[in-house]
């Protein structure tokens, strides 16, 4: 089959990742990829649902999609998941559905579709063959750095969250297959390893008692050519000390992590079901804090979570005070349909929603200034993703942007660079 296919990606690495898998079907369908959706053959979006914004944001893109008349729309992902026939009803054009149950299943309905039929896949749980998707290898952006999918699905049932009910429950892919990845992604140029899932941390529950997250660690350490290694989102409860002892002993583990703790509040969290209290939250940070050294912190942070007092807030915020994080993603209570959250009472006003989240923006503002000072002078190891005439960009191991200039080929290595200037989100430096 040939032709051009668009994709459009919404949402967290996991899609991204999808995405990637998506890529790898279609080329070896034999499509070639376009940036310009007006002379596609397919487009495709996979989608989001976490928040109603990204929802909105499908529907306003399949809007002016339609405009190709030639093409065939699909859509697939999270949202097609959650809405399936409704989602067709409002878009009656789109001719090709499917969720991350069945990515692997492309193929077939790519044929059906393209024969002139509505190619519709939407399944309730996964199917007994849902490991075939590893057989189809990711086509990626990032020579250097590739995102590999441990596990899929969640079991912590938080009362805001749909990914339970779109991704399914957690099933860990085989260690095998992992690494198996790994390497063929060593072989294809890559240095940097990033684990995802869902729940990342949770990898190996399902798989019997002598498969722990922290042993996968350690595999994946082992494989030669790995150097650095990165793994989200990772739910506090299983960050545990087997993993912190990892994190602190293995020296391919980046010193950074991902850490949502979503309200401040023990009330708050209770009624989240985040099956942790603020005070077993802030534990864990300083453990990581203490045994993984120059350990650079993110986080999520939801707003106006219903009942949210004014106390149940200042509470977040002394989260964000006491820990200091590098980054934090930080969001409005959006009722996703479905969850319990969605009805509960005590839904806080739109406005006062916005309030807090101004509050919070400001105080994390000046944290980040704080921060990003601590740079400045200091030497840094970076590893070079990218090139823009003389001005290469890279990461430190803690997750920072790096700028810096120089006529030699530096694509791909890992070099240390002295910081010049520092600022919240970037560092501009000197190659020593």
């Amino acid at each position: 089959m040939k032709g051009k296919f668009f994709l459009k990606t919404f949402g967290c690495q996991m899609n991204l990742n999808d995405s990637e898998r998506i890529r790898g079907i279609l080329k070896e369908l034999g499509f070639s990829e376009t940036q310009d959706w007006k002379e596609a053959d397919l487009i495709l979006l996979n989608t989001c649902t976490v928040r109603e914004k990204p929802d909105q944001k499908v529907l306003s893109h399949l809007g002016e999609y339609r405009k190709n008349e030639r093409a065939v729309i699909g859509v697939c992902g999270c949202l097609a998941q959650r809405m399936g026939e409704e989602l067709l009803k409002r878009a009656p054009f789109v001719k090709l559905m499917f969720s991350s149950y069945n990515i692997h299943h492309l193929p077939e309905l790519i044929n059906r579709a393209f024969a002139g039929y509505r190619a519709v896949e939407i399944l309730n749980e996964p199917p007994e063959d849902e490991n075939e998707l590893w057989n189809y290898k990711t086509v990626r952006d990032n020579r250097f750095c590739a995102y590999v999918t441990v596990i899929k699905g969640c079991d912590k049932f938080c009362t805001y969250c749909v990914v339970p009910y779109t991704r399914g429950r957690e099933r860990s892919r085989p260690l095998e297959s992992i690494l198996e990845e790994v390497k063929y992604l060593v072989d294809d140029g890559v240095k940097e390893i990033h684990l995802l899932g869902q729940n990342v941390t949770a990898w190996g529950k399902d798989l019997g008692s002598k498969h722990r997250f922290s042993d996968l660690l350690y595999e994946v350490s082992k494989v030669e050519g790995v150097e650095r290694i990165r793994f989200t989102t990772g739910h506090p409860k299983d960050i545990t000390e087997d993993v912190i002892e990892a994190m602190a002993t293995l020296p391919k583990i980046c010193n950074a992590l991902h850490l949502p703790f979503q309200a401040g509040s023990n009330r708050i969290l209770k009624l989240m079901k985040r099956e942790y209290t603020k005070e077993e939250y802030l534990e864990k940070v300083s453990l990581l804090k203490e045994r993984v050294k120059g350990i650079a912190l993110s986080t999520d942070v939801i707003v106006g979570f219903p009942t949210e007092t004014e106390e149940d807030f200042e509470e977040t915020l002394e989260v964000l005070r006491e820990v200091e994080f590098e980054q934090v993603f930080s969001f409005k209570f959006s009722p996703r349909p479905g969850t319990p959250a969605y009805s509960m009472e005590g839904q806080v006003p739109e406005e006062v929603k916005r309030s807090r989240m101004a509050r919070l923006l400001e105080l994390q503002k000046s944290i980040y200034s704080k921060l990003s000072k601590k740079y400045e002078g200091q030497v840094v190891e970076v590893l070079v993703e990218e090139r823009k005439g003389e001005e290469y960009v890279g990461r430190t191991t803690t997750n920072k942007w790096v700028s810096l200039k120089s006529s030699k080929d530096l694509l791909g290595k890992t070099v240390k660079v002295k910081v010049k200037k520092a600022s919240p989100f970037s560092l501009e430096g000197e190659l020593i």
